[in-house]
């Protein structure tokens, strides 16, 4: 989700200034203390006059958010969906490059898939540096404001996400948005750039 915000924590009878962060699995506090809370652990969220109040196993905890606080409460009643993240919508055109497990490729359904011709929505698999290669054959597979995701794990020394960067900025693309594809693997998206479709 990405969120952050200046704020204060009201926590363990104490007002704490720092920075709230809303990503996708966990809620952080860094400031006077640091308090990291995932988001399954919450039993309760509501907003009262710009606070944002969870409940957890060590909370209760109140984040004064002002505006936001009901904002932030209905990410994380409503959190986005993979397929929402990534841009899938039904009718669009996808082509897939590399693996993919069948719960993907059951979002999928409702887009139109080929082997030939150009894609709205590209996404390759990558496991490991020497994959990036195929990058710029990849471009040549997108429509002029289509994207390209490169699906790679997470924090191993195989693949990193500055070589992803270098292969798609290397093949005359624009990194644009990451997202969280599962616990294990990241997505990067890049473009075309717009001067040159």
């Amino acid at each position: 989700m990405g969120q952050e915000l200046q704020c204060r924590l009201q926590y363990q009878q104490r007002t704490l200034a720092g920075k709230a962060y809303l990503e996708t699995e966990y809620l952080l506090f860094r400031g006077e203390e640091r308090l990291k809370i995932a988001l399954k652990d919450l039993t309760a969220v509501q907003t009262d006059g710009g606070l944002l109040k969870i409940e957890f196993p060590g909370g209760p905890a109140a984040l004064e958010l002002g505006k936001a606080a009901e904002k932030w409460a209905q990410k994380i009643l409503h959190p986005p969906t993979r397929a929402g993240k990534l841009g899938l919508k039904p009718g669009l055109a996808v082509r897939l490059a590399g693996q993919f497990d069948a719960g993907f490729l059951e979002e999928l359904r409702g887009c139109a898939m080929g082997e030939k011709g150009r894609a709205d929505i590209v996404f390759f698999r990558a496991e490991a540096t020497l994959d990036l290669a195929r990058v710029v054959k990849l471009k040549s597979w997108l429509k002029p404001a289509g994207a390209l995701w490169v699906v790679y794990p997470k924090g191993v020394p195989a693949i990193r996400e500055i070589e992803v960067l270098e292969a798609g900025r290397a093949a005359g693309l624009k990194d644009t948005k990451v997202a969280s594809f599962s616990a294990t693997q990241t997505a990067l998206r890049f473009v075309i750039p717009v001067a040159e479709r």
